[in-house]
């Protein structure tokens, strides 16, 4: 077994990426990953930054952005969702 947290990012993301493409028989056609890896990233980054922070503020400045930014991008990738879903 590998112990993740000697993985790189880039590593855990391609083990990710391998694992969900086994459930697919390895056919993630049509899904642009190249083209949309950039909201991808943003949104684990935001999805990151409220798990770890005390507040919306404070996560606003651990991204480096201000509170409106972080405010418009948490609504373009939907994040209250995410934290308010029934597990």
């Amino acid at each position: 077994m590998v112990n993740i947290n000697k993985l790189s990012l880039e590593d855990l993301i391609a083990v990710k990426l391998e694992l969900s493409a086994n459930n697919v028989n390895n056919r993630l056609y049509g899904f642009d990953l190249w083209r949309k890896s950039k909201n991808i990233i943003k949104e684990a980054l935001l999805k990151f930054a409220i798990s770890t922070t005390n507040s919306k503020k404070d996560a606003a400045r651990f991204l480096g952005l201000t509170y409106l930014e972080f405010n418009r991008a948490s609504k373009l990738f939907k994040v209250k969702d995410y934290f308010t879903e029934d597990i």
